[in-house]
């Protein structure tokens, strides 16, 4: 057994902000990857007034041993009022930066960018000052799908690679590193005013080599923001963890990637694709792009 050391000690959260949000979600019947897969930094989260909403789920059409996302449950039909009860939820929440992801669902010829474009309209139409991420699927490597999501102008788009080649068939069995490679060179040459985004996981049998090994090739990608954090077994019956590595590496990796081009990057044991993801206003700061046909882009 792997032990948890000092540094992945999380602080106890504010429970009375904890519960408001929760309570605002379930009154709009949202669901957030932050308790779907069991997130750890949940309470900080919440306690901020912060979010990763998802979409199209809760349950997944794909078996990631590493995820806490159920995917035993049957994908049920799109529903057409999630987009406004999501924008909803934004407006009392006064979020300045919101992160959308989605379940995988293959079982949608275009896995879900329709729903992800309805989402940023609605956001759009009633908060136009709030800047817009999404985190997506790799759509089966459907370019049509995917651009019709970039169209759809969000500030950031973010696709986690999540572990290196070599244990993809174990940690990632219907995934392809390569495909998702494509997708992101795709976002830099078919929208480089669109922020590209990516997370890998370590402490799944990983080697430093292998992580510096894909971060050479998302930047060879033209991929702008990383970020690397702990993988943490949710539960038995999930992947094992290897090893905890340790926060001098974890920096290490951090002015690795910033040496190597990356406009941010985000490497601690704790965190997680979308954590601190409202940083993101501040990098949009230093390093403005000119976004067509987006007038609200430039707000910040």
């Amino acid at each position: 057994m792997v032990v948890k050391p000092d540094w992945l000690r999380v602080k106890a959260p504010q429970w009375q902000r904890v519960g408001a949000v929760k309570e605002l979600l379930r009154d709009l019947s949202l669901n957030t990857v932050c308790e779907e897969a069991s997130c750890p930094n949940i309470g900080e989260c919440f306690n901020h007034g912060t979010a990763t909403f998802l979409i199209m789920g809760p349950a997944c059409t794909r078996a990631c041993p590493y995820c806490d996302i159920d995917f035993e449950k049957k994908p049920q039909p799109l529903d057409d009022s999630e987009s406004l009860r999501l924008a909803e939820a934004v407006r009392r929440m006064n979020l300045n930066h919101v992160v959308i992801t989605s379940v995988n669902r293959d079982d949608l010829g275009d896995g879900g960018a329709s729903q992800f474009v309805a989402c940023i309209a609605a956001i759009r139409g009633q908060m136009p000052q709030t800047t817009i991420e999404v985190l997506i699927p790799d759509l089966c490597g459907n370019g049509s799908a995917l651009e019709t999501i970039l169209a759809a102008q969000p500030q950031v788009l973010n696709h986690n690679t999540e572990t290196v080649p070599r244990l993809y068939r174990r940690v990632r069995p219907q995934g392809d590193y390569q495909r998702s490679l494509d997708l992101l060179e795709r976002v830099h040459h078919q929208a480089p005013w669109i922020y590209s985004k990516s997370g890998i996981m370590v402490g799944l049998g990983e080697t430093p080599q292998e992580v510096e090994a894909v971060m050479e090739d998302l930047r060879a990608v033209g991929c702008d923001i990383l970020t690397i954090g702990q993988y943490l077994q949710p539960s038995p019956k999930h992947l094992p963890l290897q090893e905890f590595i340790s926060p001098d590496q974890f920096q290490t990796w951090q002015e690795l990637g910033e040496k190597m081009g990356f406009l941010q990057v985000v490497s601690s044991p704790l965190t997680r694709s979308s954590y601190h993801a409202e940083q993101v206003r501040q990098l949009m700061e230093r390093y403005p792009r000119t976004v067509p046909f987006l007038e609200t882009s430039s707000e910040t």
